[in-house]
């Protein structure tokens, strides 16, 4: 795997995050009918948070980015992206294994929500989440630390 480094996110990096979550979701999206580029970018610049933000790199190369809000009582993964061509290599793993290893150091869970029929389902259950509700479009899932 490639040398990664975390680094805080910044006001100025919105829109590069907007531009890689999109093109990180369009094939889900797209799947379930809902690819609105329009959308998702507003979406995500409505409610970007950089201090809650850490953005993923190789180099200067932008590979990911993740987002974790402390909500108390659990932590929730507001987002995860890996660029296209970065996907299947490890990195999505490797960055919840981070997410999930400080969890389990402050005790609380993780929560998370998913797009209905999208991949990254069996990725979250692969890494022991578990289905705790559904919406419309999306569904929602939690990891309690081992005790």
């Amino acid at each position: 795997m490639t040398s990664l480094r975390f680094d805080a996110a910044k006001e100025t990096d919105a829109k590069r995050l907007a531009t890689l979550r999109v093109n990180a979701m369009r094939p889900s999206l797209e799947a379930v009918g809902r690819f609105n580029q329009e959308r998702a970018r507003r979406r995500f610049l409505d409610s970007f948070v950089p201090a809650d933000t850490t953005l993923v790199l190789s180099g200067k190369q932008l590979l990911g980015f993740f987002a974790v809000q402390d909500k108390g009582d659990h932590l929730y993964l507001d987002h995860l992206y890996i660029a296209p061509d970065q996907q299947g290599g490890g990195i999505g793993s490797l960055i919840l294994h981070c997410v999930l290893r400080d969890a389990a150091k402050r005790d609380l869970p993780v929560r998370l929500m998913v797009l209905k029929d999208s991949p990254a389902n069996a990725f979250y259950r692969q890494h022991g989440f578990e289905v705790t509700g559904q919406e419309a479009f999306d569904t929602l899932y939690q990891w309690v630390p081992p005790k």
